[in-house]
């Protein structure tokens, strides 16, 4: 595989990117004697797209994918756009463009390509319009996260930004509020107005956000806690705030 391509697989991830960008296949490798109900769209997707397909068998799959979950499907792919802080004021204006309040996630420092996967799948759900890392000590998108995801990589830009603070005060001159999750704050997410144009920060496992990240912030909140666990896993609570966000927002959007 030459250095720039790219791996993709898993079922959904692979029928979501051929529905999208079926320019960027090169080729593709199916589990010799499956052909089930599952498999047979992405079959049909290839055959219409001519794109090269080649039954496998499982070892092969599993070699590729270093024992990761494929679902009997392997993709080798063009790289795809990558999104940096330069594309920031196009994103915001295609919203405002759409009508609709610029509406973004930050993680910072989340480094766990199975929470970020499942962090653009919340994002997907929920109408974000992009989320933003930092380029250093956070995931990458890579067939893993692209897995998890179930398509959504393909949906939500992943801008990865050079300097996280800078980037909030940009934002921030551009009428976007941020609001930060900290487990330290009074303010419960249920008692703060978050409608309008807005920024939801959630911070690396474990750690939370930097204290950097955290300054910048226009306000924090926290998750009401009832049990006797502190804390909840990043995708889980950045789920659970997005779609607070979604159901202030919704009277904006009917």
């Amino acid at each position: 595989m030459a250095k720039q391509d790219e791996l993709v697989f898993g079922i959904h991830a692979v029928t979501e990117l051929i529905k999208r960008a079926p320019e960027r296949f090169i080729e593709l490798f199916l589990l010799k004697g499956r052909d089930d109900e599952r498999l047979k769209p992405i079959i049909n997707l290839s055959r219409k797209y001519g794109i090269p397909a080649q039954m496998v068998n499982r070892k092969v799959l599993d070699d590729k994918t270093k024992g990761e979950q494929h679902q009997g499907v392997v993709a080798r792919v063009k790289p795809g756009k990558s999104y940096s802080e330069a594309d920031l004021d196009d994103i915001i204006a295609q919203a405002e463009q759409q009508d609709t309040a610029p509406f973004l996630l930050i993680l910072d420092g989340v480094t766990d390509p199975h929470n970020l996967g499942a962090c653009l799948r919340n994002a997907d759900a929920a109408g974000v319009h992009a989320i933003i890392v930092p380029k250093d000590n956070a995931a990458r998108l890579t067939a893993t996260v692209r897995k998890v995801a179930v398509g959504a990589a393909e949906t939500v830009p992943l801008v990865q930004v050079t300097n996280l603070a800078r980037t909030m005060k940009q934002l921030q001159q551009m009428g976007v509020w941020i609001i930060g999750t900290a487990g330290e704050t009074d303010t419960c997410l249920y008692d703060v107005k978050l409608s309008g144009p807005m920024a939801l920060v959630m911070g690396a496992e474990g750690k939370g956000m930097r204290r950097l990240t955290r300054e910048h912030c226009d306000q924090l909140v926290k998750l009401p806690m009832a049990g006797t666990v502190s804390s909840l896993n990043v995708s889980v609570a950045t789920g659970i705030c997005l779609f607070e966000i979604v159901r202030q927002r919704q009277p904006l959007l009917s």
